[in-house]
């Protein structure tokens, strides 16, 4: 999952206009190449080139296919993509985070895949994630890359510090912080203030923002404030790095650990070609990587990210023929394989992780934590929880509100995105 990274990424409004033309865009000619746009929501820097080289590949063994290739920031890609689709004027195809495939489906956004080109090598994929783009028993996305969070860390400073091995626990890990700090002069550890990256605090004591199944909020729920107890816990101590709650925090904790400057984080696998572009990864066997650490009840996990591609229902049928080709191409193993090779990123497919996909360190690192992967409810609502929580999570690390009074009026908020729930 990409969460409001791609900071680099190409953006802009009137570009978009001129290329979210959907099914409306028949070129006009019943003999000329059908041409589709495709809005990839990709890192444009680290990414985006891998896809357009297969594009190439793509229109150059499809001659009757053109695809129009537009690069959309992906924390504004979810507000874009239903605002165009509302009006009739979405891309033919989307790369969508998978937290969004509920709401889409459930609006009709979205063509169900089942029986498609697109799904012609469905038992390629890996169960879960096939699963989670699923809505009501109906197959909305290919998925094309998967990820999750893990505990990455610069085994150099560990070992530095007489560390050999990931903490186990939270606990563990304010230890190894202190240890750390008193052995290197390097904060052992910077944690971020985002929602999503709070969340193995929740899973470690067994629980998540809302329980769907009971149709009940658990944001502000014992467990809960356990978990998020532990997580503030980490912004106070020896070797912990303080809360940093300005808009450019991902980027100060991310070019903190990629040049040495502190020995830990959590995070996902999008950011592997810029770890290895930093002075401290160089060599890349110094990143280590591990499981995030367990809370009280013993459990460790991290969310379940990544991207499906997923087709517009509101396209003609022309272009939704074209764009399940396309989908095809782009999720093979073939491609997935190129994309891991180029991108660092985690396939979907077990034939893409070939001897030479799982040769670099970090992909092959990323696929030992995924079985710790929890994945996200089947609630349409569920990826805008996360906005409300990001606003409280901020104020409270920031020590502008208690614990208590921030979990409080995120419940408040969440209440009114699922007002059938109870608390």
């Amino acid at each position: 999952m990409r969460r409001g990274i791609a900071a680099s990424a190409l953006v802009a409004s009137l570009a978009l206009a001129a290329t979210a033309c959907g099914g409306s865009d028949s070129d006009g000619k019943a003999d000329g190449p059908v041409t589709i746009t495709w809005w990839d929501t990709s890192n444009a820097t680290n990414e985006a080139p891998t896809y357009q080289a297969l594009i190439k590949e793509f229109e150059a063994a499809n001659k009757d296919i053109k695809v129009k290739y537009v690069n959309v920031q992906f924390d504004q890609a979810q507000n874009k993509f239903d605002t165009a689709a509302g009006s009739k004027g979405a891309p033919d195809v989307l790369r969508s985070e998978v937290g969004w495939t509920p709401a889409f489906a459930k609006k009709g956004y979205f063509l169900p895949l089942d029986g498609t080109e697109a799904l012609t090598d469905q038992a390629k994929f890996q169960p879960s994630l096939i699963k989670q783009a699923q809505y009501e028993g109906k197959t909305y996305g290919v998925p094309l890359v998967t990820d999750t969070l893990a505990f990455v860390y610069n085994k150099q400073l560990f070992a530095k510090a007489g560390i050999k091995e990931a903490p186990k626990t939270w606990d563990d890990l304010k230890k190894a912080a202190a240890t750390i700090k008193d052995k290197t002069g390097v904060d052992g550890y910077w944690g971020s203030t985002a929602s999503y990256y709070a969340q193995p605090f929740l899973y470690g004591e067994g629980t998540d923002l809302v329980n769907a199944d009971a149709k009940k909020l658990t944001v502000n729920s014992a467990e809960a404030k356990k978990g998020y107890d532990t997580w503030l816990s980490l912004f106070d101590g020896k070797g912990l790095h303080k809360a940093d709650t300005t808009a450019d925090a991902y980027a100060h904790i991310q070019d903190a650990f990629v040049n040495g400057k502190v020995a830990a984080i959590i995070q996902g696998p999008w950011e592997l070609t810029n770890f290895y572009k930093g002075s401290a990864f160089k060599d890349k066997s110094n990143l280590g990587i591990a499981t995030v650490p367990a809370g009280s009840t013993g459990k460790a996990g991290a969310p379940t990210g990544g991207h499906n591609l997923s087709v517009y229902a509101g396209s003609d049928e022309a272009h939704q023929k074209a764009a399940l080709k396309f989908v095809n191409f782009m999720t093979s193993a073939k491609s997935q394989t190129a994309i891991a090779l180029k991108n660092s990123t985690l396939p979907t497919r077990d034939d893409a992780y070939t001897a030479e996909v799982k040769a670099d360190p970090g992909i092959a690192g990323y696929q030992t934590v995924l079985p710790a992967a929890q994945p996200r409810p089947a609630l349409p609502e569920y990826s805008s929880l996360l906005g409300p929580l990001d606003t409280e999570l901020a104020k409270i690390a920031g020590g502008k509100e208690s614990l208590d009074k921030g979990l409080s009026n995120a419940e408040v908020s969440l209440a009114k995105l699922v007002p059938d729930f109870s608390k």
